[in-house]
């Protein structure tokens, strides 16, 4: 055993621990909260339960198909600016901006350790500073935060301003995996794919993407090499965690992406149970091993052929197949193909009460003109009798009228005679 290079070995344990931890916690921070609020405007005499609201951004299958596209002009936009402009200047200027949203990144996720720690009985007992916005009696905009969240906003500004303050600190492993994990871990709790249908167009879609860039150019390995911001978390070559040996590294998209379809399946084994704190998750387990087992690959294969891997090609097939044998096996491959997770159509898809007696002004919704057709139907049918009726009344008035015609045409001939 003493050719085995323990301290690589150990470089690509801590890249397996840290992305395997930030897709389970990113997944379990994608369940929506027990008083998530709707999108309609909300009165302030109502009560509030939580103060902390679901953000998202749901991807459906139009942007699934998109992503690759987007993702290769910003990757060789990127390739150029390095090539032709140099890489210090957009390291700077990237540096700086991802240091300021890693930092509201870095205070959420202490937030919500801090909320987990404490517990919600403890959590709700904290005062609480909201910040609202009101049009008339309605709450347009409202922020909530207990004194803990105010007295971690700081303690969040220091890995940022650490990171920015000098060259060196810009090259610390520490400080780029704290920036890099908070990104990913709420990259992974606001983008939610709708439904398995774009979770799959958008791993194979990027699966191509992944190749092609990887192992057609040398673009995606220049750039991955030439930007020292945190858009990849790293792990030293060595036991001793020093950065003599340099490091191996994972790029974000590769937490990220992949990650998305664990938290998917997470939410649909939600979806599938009563919706409480405990519920079983044979989806979100089997893709999670899966999205595992397809990084050891991923390492196994990069460290016995000595080149950088396109880690989506073991990563996609390895999720998607993951769903697909589970769903089959458990027979419910129709129910999960067809579920969605988006909350505007699973609210479509309910019926709408009508108020009849409302005013003719107020233009009816989607769902109500469906309903109100059937009366639209037999107001025009009604208008069409009144039609026929108004024609026949008018042909008996030009029939009487005729007749008068003729009548007064004989009295006068009557005269003519006499």
């Amino acid at each position: 055993m003493d050719h085995v290079d323990w301290g690589i070995i150990s470089s690509y344990g801590g890249l397996l621990s840290l992305a395997s931890i930030s897709v389970l916690a990113g997944a379990f921070g994608s369940l929506p909260s027990t008083g998530q609020p709707t999108s309609k405007p909300r009165n302030l005499l109502e009560p509030e339960d939580e103060e902390e609201e679901n953000i998202s951004e749901v991807l459906s299958s139009a942007d699934a198909w998109i992503f690759p596209i987007v993702g290769s002009v910003a990757l060789f936009g990127t390739y150029l600016l390095v090539q032709y402009f140099g890489k210090e200047w957009l390291n700077r200027l990237l540096g700086w901006y991802l240091s300021f949203v890693g930092a509201g990144c870095v205070w959420r996720c202490l937030v919500c350790l801090a909320r987990l720690v404490t517990g919600r009985d403890r959590w709700r007992r904290f005062d609480r500073t909201r910040v609202f916005v009101l049009k008339g009696p309605l709450e347009l905009f409202s922020m909530s935060l207990r004194t803990p969240t105010l007295v971690l906003l700081p303690v969040s500004l220091i890995p940022s301003l650490l990171y920015v303050s000098s060259e060196t600190n810009r090259k610390s492993i520490i400080l780029t995996n704290i920036l890099a994990l908070a990104l990913a871990h709420n990259a992974l709790s606001i983008l939610r794919l709708d439904s398995f249908q774009t979770g799959c167009v958008l791993l194979s879609g990027l699966f191509l993407y992944d190749v092609y860039w990887v192992f057609g150019t040398k673009v995606m390995v220049e750039v991955a090499t030439s930007l020292d911001v945190p858009i990849k978390i790293l792990w030293p070559k060595s036991l001793s965690f020093t950065t003599d040996k340099g490091s191996t590294m994972l790029g974000l998209g590769d937490i990220v992406i992949p990650g998305m379809f664990v938290a998917l399946a997470l939410r649909y084994d939600y979806s599938r149970s009563k919706k409480t704190e405990s519920f079983t998750k044979p989806y979100f387990f089997v893709t999670l091993t899966s999205y595992t087992l397809g990084l050891v690959t991923t390492m196994t294969v990069m460290h016995t052929f000595g080149r950088a891997q396109p880690a989506l090609l073991y990563l996609s097939p390895a999720c998607i197949l993951a769903f697909l044998v589970t769903a089959f096996f458990r027979g419910e491959f129709r129910d999960a193909w067809a579920w969605s997770d988006n909350p505007e159509q699973r609210q479509g898809d309910r019926p709408l009460a009508v108020n009849t007696d409302g005013p003719e002004d107020v233009a009816p919704s989607v769902m109500q003109t469906k309903i109100l057709d059937g009366s639209i139907q037999i107001e025009k049918a009604d208008t069409s009798q009144q039609v026929k009726r108004g024609q026949d009344e008018k042909d008996s008035l030009k029939t009487a009228h005729e007749s008068g015609r003729s009548k007064s045409k004989k009295s006068s001939r009557g005269r003519k005679d006499a």
